[in-house]
């Protein structure tokens, strides 16, 4: 088919937007990275914009040099792996059961489950509950508390009920295969796709989770990543201010100093994290969208 002039015009101004978009938002996590490589000094006068000047890696060797790091990677793969797992497996056999028409009150367990999502007790009510069952300052804690999502599982759900078809249930049952069976030799394999954005979303969450483990965590050595990295950051700029009294001199050269150190940090806790979604990138398109076209 011959394309009209208006279509190409229209080809050329949304590819000029996009292109424009991109570049907003992709600058600034290229200007992080250029910055965490780049002279303290340039960093703080702003004297570079596209490329690095005065190479330098003062920032990830202030960064890596604390002990505290590998303490919290540690830590955070632990909590992201054993998350994902368990937070994988809960959601896909919640959704399976809300995805089945003969599921009895299903209807209430829906409800109930998204009223939660609008209403909750609150942290103190949380932390008593917590502290009552004995979970504080535990790994298991921090494992469990963030793998189960209402918005995980209704999306779960949606894609159960426009992936796995009723008749494909029904073909199972008279070849005499059970629920069980039926879930984790048919339905686990066909919800690829979905398995993929439960393991990002969970994955992302775990990993840049600080708030939880600064509240129920008292043991330093079970800190993930994410604390520490506010720690180091915290530590730096206290340093500066501190030494602003004393020495104009020496706050100025922390505070150059703490800049660096800054963008560093945001680096060493977001690029791990961020390589791993091109991997994940087509089943997340997959497993978002299915069932949001009708027909």
């Amino acid at each position: 088919m011959k394309r009209r002039g208006s279509d190409k015009i229209f080809d050329i101004v949304n590819i000029t937007i996009l292109s424009i978009l991109l570049v907003i938002m992709a600058y600034p996590i290229y200007f992080v990275l250029v910055a965490s490589v780049s002279d303290p000094t340039y960093v703080n006068s702003g004297a570079f914009l596209l490329w690095p000047k005065g190479f330098s890696m003062l920032g990830y060797r202030k960064v890596f040099e604390d002990t505290r790091i590998w303490i919290g990677y540690f830590n955070t793969l632990i909590y992201v792996i054993g998350g994902c797992i368990l937070g994988v497996m809960i959601t896909m056999m919640a959704g399976f059961a809300l995805s089945r028409k003969e599921l009895p009150f299903r209807g209430f367990f829906m409800g109930y489950f998204v009223f939660t999502m609008y209403f909750g007790g609150g942290l103190i009510p949380f932390y008593m509950v917590m502290k009552t069952l004995h979970l504080t300052n535990t790994r298991t804690l921090m494992i469990l508390i963030s793998a189960v999502s209402v918005y995980n599982i209704i999306v779960t759900r949606s894609f159960m009920e426009n992936t796995i078809p009723e008749e494909l249930r029904d073909a199972a049952k008279v070849d005499g295969c059970g629920d069980g069976y039926f879930f984790f030799k048919i339905v686990m394999p066909l919800s690829k796709a979905i398995m993929a954005v439960l393991v990002l979303f969970l994955a992302v969450s775990y990993w840049n989770s600080y708030f939880n483990p600064m509240i129920f965590l008292t043991d330093r050595s079970k800190y993930p990543l994410a604390l520490y990295l506010r720690e180091i950051l915290l530590t730096a700029s206290t340093n500066a201010s501190t030494s602003r009294e004393l020495d104009p001199a020496a706050a100025l050269k922390l505070q150059t100093m703490a800049q660096v150190i800054k963008y560093g940090v945001i680096v060493v806790s977001t690029l791990p994290i961020i390589c791993v979604y091109p991997f994940l990138q087509k089943y997340f398109v997959k497993g978002v969208m299915i069932g949001s076209v009708k027909g």
